[in-house]
């Protein structure tokens, strides 16, 4: 695999910051080109650029490394999710879908997508991943049921339950992600399209407009 083709869709520069960073951006890479089962130290080893022993030095192996690589990533992704920039919280949660459940995802997201659903099947049996994959569905429930609240505070959302909306929206998207991941011809667009019905016609307060939704 070419270093260079690789954009890496905005998680990392061009020339990593340190070490810890370029063994990420290998981790990713080669993870994005083999999937969880074909991925080997070796094989992260290919797509850094200084010496393989760093990498045995550091990490015992390959779960090891990719454990702390899922906590990177999380970081990432909270940089990366729609904030408070937005006009209202109805802007701000379409938004978070159209992140989440892009229209035409890169190629590159789409791999990535797939080996983190391999790598969250691991989590059955492997209590490190376990804990991640507990800590990364804690962040995006508690994201959602933040811009629900903010929806309340501003009255354009009614008087719903935060938390119980932000598991079935997490939940509905983890189900497309798996679908898409695991079967041809899955249609994430129509589910982000029924997310977008469902804050029009549950969520939004009586008196507000959805023209600026859909």
């Amino acid at each position: 695999m070419n270093v260079q083709s690789v954009s890496s869709y905005a998680f990392f520069d061009d020339e990593p910051a340190d070490t810890r960073a370029a063994i990420m951006q290998a981790t990713y890479r080669a993870l994005c080109e083999h999937g969880y089962a074909g991925l080997t130290i070796q094989r992260i080893g290919d797509e850094f650029p200084k010496s393989k022993s760093l990498l045995y030095h550091h990490y015992d192996g390959k779960d090891a490394l990719l454990v702390e690589f899922l906590s990177f990533m999380l970081r990432r992704f909270e940089a990366t999710i729609p904030d408070r920039e937005y006009e209202d919280a109805r802007d701000q949660l379409t938004a978070i879908f159209d992140h989440t459940l892009p229209r035409d995802p890169a190629p590159e997201r789409a791999q990535f997508r797939a080996a983190m659903v391999e790598l969250r099947a691991q989590a059955t049996t492997n209590r490190a991943y376990r804990t991640h994959f507990t800590r990364n569905d804690r962040f995006f429930r508690e994201r959602f049921a933040a811009v629900v609240r903010r929806g309340i505070e501003e009255g354009v959302f009614r008087e719903v339950d935060p938390d119980r909306v932000a598991a079935m929206v997490v939940a509905t998207i983890h189900g497309a992600m798996q679908e898409e991941a695991t079967t041809n011809g899955a249609e994430s667009a129509h589910v982000r399209e029924e997310l977008r019905a469902y804050v029009r016609s549950q969520l939004l307060a009586e008196n507000v407009t959805p023209e600026t939704i859909g």
